[in-house]
């Protein structure tokens, strides 16, 4: 079968597509026949050996799937032939991949495969950063950077779907369009951001920062809370890690929380079936509905990692096979 082989660590110039054997599903393992598979940033990570898991290559990208069951285990509630979404943590990126099954899911009426594929890693992720780590409350204001990305997207939808207001930071006019699509209340420029933020909030500040970018802006996100704001700490995608000058958590009694989703779910693998529970009514509901970029065939892996690394990708990414 064709599968996105990671063979030497060159960055994603040097993904190749070959010829691999189809997996053998294990006792307990729903085999998928994979239809989209999404793409994410660590997986331009680990085309340069930079994330935090290091398989050795050669390896298989794609942590989410959508596609059709081939074949599962009896007791797992799926059947040849049902509509699934699933997050297999690498192999994804292939024909086929066999996938435990409690980390399987029914890929509801109306969604296409390619939303589907769009939807466990972004999604799942933010329910927990704002969910549980952030508290998000009703009524919150959010502060979204990175807003026309995967995580961006997810955020806004899942803010909103949660009753709370959101502000959106993107760095073009045409991703700004994009976060007011997914349901920004505003969106705005990185350049100033604080000072709008203040303007819109009347200078109270906003309750939540969700930061996959990290980089120069961290600091200014941080005055940009309001008492008892929580600065939600994602991920690095602008490049640098920022330093947290603690006397500024004083000043407004605000938090800087890690959001480390894989951290938290490998050792309690039980909380992923949970998390899709709770996201799968708005997912039907068409509350989360993933914005996508342009759709590649697999044969584009290459060139989609690439524009994901260099954050020229406006939407999730996403290939077909």
């Amino acid at each position: 079968m064709r599968a996105v082989q990671v063979t030497t660590l060159d960055g994603p110039s040097a993904v190749e597509i070959n010829d691999i054997a189809e997996p053998t599903p294990g006792k307990g393992d729903v085999l998928v026949e994979v239809r989209a598979a999404g793409l994410c940033y660590p997986d331009s990570l680990l085309t340069r050996g930079l994330y935090q898991m290091k398989p050795e290559p050669p390896f298989v990208l794609g942590s989410e799937v959508a596609g059709v069951v081939v074949s599962a285990p009896e007791g797992s509630g799926f059947s040849e032939g049902d509509r699934v979404v699933a997050f297999p943590g690498f192999g994804g990126l292939a024909e086929r991949v066999a996938v435990p099954a409690p980390f399987v899911f029914a890929l509801p009426d109306g969604v296409s495969f390619e939303e589907g594929a769009a939807l466990p890693m972004n999604y799942l992720t933010v329910q927990f950063a704002l969910d549980r780590r952030g508290r998000l409350a009703e009524g919150e204001t959010v502060l979204v950077h990175g807003a026309a990305g995967g995580i961006g997207i997810a955020a806004i939808q899942h803010a909103k779907a949660r009753g709370a207001k959101v502000v959106a930071v993107a760095s073009s006019e045409a991703k700004r369009e994009i976060a007011t699509a997914a349901g920004a209340d505003h969106a705005i420029a990185p350049e100033g951001f604080k000072d709008a933020v203040m303007e819109i909030t009347q200078g109270r500040g906003v309750d939540i920062v969700v930061d996959p970018v990290g980089g120069d802006r961290f600091t200014d996100s941080l005055r940009s809370l309001g008492v008892e704001g929580r600065m939600l700490v994602l991920g690095f995608t602008g490049g640098s890690i920022p330093e947290v000058k603690v006397n500024r958590l004083l000043l407004n009694n605000i938090d800087v929380v890690g959001v480390g989703w894989g951290a938290f779910w490998m050792p309690r693998p039980e909380t992923v079936p949970e998390q899709w529970k709770a996201i799968e009514p708005l997912v039907a509901s068409g509350a989360l509905k993933p914005v996508l970029g342009p759709v590649r065939p697999l044969e584009k892996a290459g060139e989609a990692i690439a524009e994901m690394e260099e954050r020229r990708a406006e939407g999730k990414l996403v290939l077909t096979l």
